[in-house]
């Protein structure tokens, strides 16, 4: 008899990898234990091997299963891109769009950008991402993207709206009680806020200023929007970007101009999706926003770091 398994057994074999049960992954799906069972019995009789081992801890994936993983996450992936095109046609300001945004950007700058844009096109639905890493376009994970990195693949259409100015900051509660830093050694004697590790966008930055690698940080935490509420609730000096600091009357800048480091940063999606009146619309939003949110930064800092 021929086995035959289509992409609700994959969603369903995703679904108890990522929840570790069958019952968790039924709740999840909306479908009964005995089918989801079903599915998965189905995936190992194609496969030959079993899938899963019952534990204490609830099912272990095999090796088998653990292969079979990637593949299935770029199904699911393909999947969730067709039913975003298959939301809206390309001449109409509805459907689904889906934006991969890191912490910082994705909390505190995108919102007012994405209310106004819901505001004008009633019809479109907005997906935020949130994510330091960089997700693949060209997979269609996402359907347009804020990096903080330049993109190296030709078939991304991209537009700078960067650079985005990064200073010192505390609360200043932090500095009442403990004074303003008056040179870069004196940080020795604050309380810092900073990184656990050094992902790739901290090793760039230490490459351009490697004596930031000698600040010990007495609060660590590898979410830059810890790193940021850590500053605003007057834990310590942190390092945050100045467009998220200046508009808040309780943050200081310290040392002015002293780290003088920039991020880079551009929206970008994948050429095909130029013909789409919905990510189009969604991608100028983002331009003008972010251009817009770039405008805050501090005048004389900008013309002396271009």
């Amino acid at each position: 008899m021929e086995i035959d398994a289509n992409w609700d057994h994959y969603r369903s074999f995703l679904a108890v990898l990522q929840t570790g049960s069958l019952s968790a992954a039924a709740r999840r799906l909306g479908l009964t234990q005995p089918t989801l069972g079903r599915h998965i019995e189905t995936l190992e009789v194609m496969a030959g091997n079993h899938l899963f081992i019952r534990s204490a801890q609830g099912l272990i994936p095999t090796e088998t299963a653990l292969a079979m993983r990637p593949m299935a996450e770029a199904m699911e992936a393909a999947s969730r891109s067709l039913l975003r095109m298959a939301t809206g046609s390309a001449q109409t300001v509805g459907g689904t769009v889906r934006i991969s945004a890191s912490e910082i950007i994705a909390i505190e700058v995108l919102p007012p950008i994405l209310t106004g844009l819901q505001d004008a096109y009633p019809e479109l639905q907005l997906e935020l991402s949130l994510s330091d890493a960089v997700e693949d376009l060209l997979h269609h994970q996402a359907d347009i993207a804020v990096r903080m990195v330049a993109p190296s693949q030709n078939a991304l259409v991209s537009r700078s709206v960067g650079p985005f100015a990064l200073g010192f900051f505390a609360h200043h509660a932090y500095l009442n009680r403990h004074g303003k830093p008056e040179t870069l050694a004196d940080l020795a004697k604050h309380r810092l806020i900073g990184f656990d590790r050094q992902f790739a966008y901290i090793r760039d930055i230490l490459q351009i200023r490697p004596d930031l690698a000698d600040l010990r940080f007495s609060f660590r935490t590898d979410s830059n929007a810890a790193q940021l509420a850590a500053i605003r609730a007057g834990l310590g000096i942190g390092i945050c970007q100045c467009g998220v600091a200046y508009p808040d009357d309780q943050m200081e800048e310290v040392l002015p101009g002293k780290l003088d480091l920039t991020l880079a940063a551009h929206v970008v999606m994948h050429e095909n999706l130029k013909a789409s009146q919905r990510c189009r619309v969604t991608f100028d939003a983002l331009v003008k926003g972010l251009d817009a949110y770039k405008a805050l930064q501090r005048k004389a800092f900008l013309s002396g770091n271009a």
